[in-house]
């Protein structure tokens, strides 16, 4: 072949390597199956799967169109397989690509994708991090370089990127050899007479290696970056949730030491309730209850609060949907809001005040309303834009938990007037919880809590 035709189907199987590597990882069984560490022999039979297929019918097209060999990827594949997914996806691999060659005549084609992915499987098996394979690299200077400063303070001759390369080019030549002393065995890009053109085919080798490999590593970052996001919005979303703990057992406490001195009784039934309360707590570490446990650990803390204010001066009214009882809702979503109630709205109040609990489904999700008809806020005081800033630290908190586990799906608005009261909305998406109750409306109203 003219090296003109050489170099232009050298510069097409680059791209080919990229757009099909670039096409694997979209999908989201691929990638599970190629960033597993162990892998099960049916896992790895379905990895072979994915990558084989496509090149094989690179391979079929090779012989439909003659002057089209950069389709043909199998050798770099076969080496892929077997560093990705051991020695026998890679032996597999090269079995299976192998095929439309053989059957074009290439007797071969077959036994070398076989000895190709069984060393490059083995060769997995040396490599003492295995994060080495991702890192590959075509610029094997690079790697000479290291490998010659680790070995100035202590001598280590093995480098697997170095051996790896190695491997590559060593292969390669066998393949250049086949095809040159047994013509019909094994079809090769070949320029003899052209130095420059010689080279260019083994970096091409080395390079689509590279390439896809460098395709799949930045994925697998991503993926591992993407974990590493979840992980850390996890931590801040307990980290908010221990923070709302300590505030609520705080304001309690105060309250428990106000009565001990000149109502014990009354400051027994409420250490009494406490402990419930702090029993469910330790009990449940999941970041989401339905709203059903969230209004029974509400009804717990108004019997705390009854006790504090008097049966006259706290009265409670609960407008809940049933269809939304079974629906999941951060836990300690409710108490900082009911706690807000108490501490803002009704306690400066001297003839006391009432709170309403509402709950139901709309459109766009769960609503949840909390609503007292205390002393209100002034418009000087009211939170920017239905942020919870400057209402305190429980309701800061709900604001931002409500960010980090839903972003801009969830929403919390206040509005609050002078004189007349404050209401707090929240809108949740709906998060279903098992043995959802049938469609219906549930009513409970009460003017004392015992």
């Amino acid at each position: 072949m003219e090296p003109r035709l050489i170099w232009i189907n050298l510069l097409v199987k680059l791209g080919v390597a990229a757009a099909v590597s670039s096409s694997l990882v979209r999908s989201k069984e691929f990638k599970s199956l190629l960033f597993r560490e162990d892998r099960t022999f049916p896992q790895k039979v379905y990895l072979v799967l994915w990558m084989a297929l496509p090149i094989m019918i690179g391979v079929w097209i090779r012989f439909s169109a003659k002057s089209f060999l950069a389709g043909d990827l199998s050798f770099e594949t076969a080496l892929l397989l077997g560093v990705i997914g051991g020695r026998w996806a890679g032996t597999l691999g090269g079995a299976l690509m192998g095929i439309p060659a053989m059957l074009h005549g290439e007797w071969a084609a077959m036994p070398f994708g076989v000895l190709c992915g069984f060393i490059s499987g083995q060769l997995r098996t040396m490599a003492a991090d295995k994060d080495d394979i991702w890192s590959f690299s075509p610029f094997i200077d690079q790697s000479i370089f290291r490998l010659i400063r680790r070995n100035l303070p202590r001598p280590r001759l093995f480098d697997w990127q170095v051996m790896f390369f190695c491997t590559v080019v060593g292969l390669r030549f066998v393949q250049t050899e086949l095809a040159r002393y047994f013509p019909h065995s094994a079809t090769s890009l070949e320029s003899p007479d052209n130095f420059w053109v010689w080279g260019a085919i083994y970096a091409a080798s080395v390079t689509a290696i590279g390439i896809e490999l460098k395709i799949f590593n930045s994925v697998r970052i991503q993926i591992k970056l993407e974990e590493q996001e979840r992980l850390l919005l996890h931590a801040r979303m307990e980290a908010l949730q221990n923070q709302i703990n300590p505030h609520f057992l705080f304001n309690t406490l105060n309250s428990i030491s106000s009565l001990v001195r000149f109502d014990p009784d009354t400051a027994r039934e409420v250490i009494s309730k406490l402990a419930t309360i702090l029993r469910r707590l330790l009990n449940n570490t999941e970041s989401f209850v339905p709203l059903r446990e969230e209004v029974e650990f509400i009804d717990n803390y108004l019997d705390i609060e009854v006790v504090r204010f008097g049966n006259d001066k706290l009265r409670v009214v609960k407008e809940l949907a049933a269809d939304s009882l079974d629906l999941m809702v951060p836990s300690m979503l409710l108490q900082p809001l009911v706690e807000n109630s108490i501490k803002h709205g009704l306690a400066s109040k001297v003839e006391g005040g009432s709170i309403h609990l509402r709950s139901r489904l709309s459109d766009s999700g769960l609503v949840i309303e909390v609503e007292d008809d205390g002393v209100g806020m002034a418009a000087t005081q009211m939170p920017d834009a239905g942020s919870a800033r400057g209402t305190g630290i429980g309701m800061a908190n709900i604001s931002e938990r409500l960010q980090v586990l839903y972003g801009d799906t969830a929403r919390m608005t206040i509005d609050s007037h002078e004189g007349k009261g404050t209401l707090v909305r929240i809108r949740l998406p709906l998060l279903q919880a098992a043995g959802a109750v049938p469609a219906g409306f549930y009513e409970e109203r009460s003017t004392t809590r015992r």
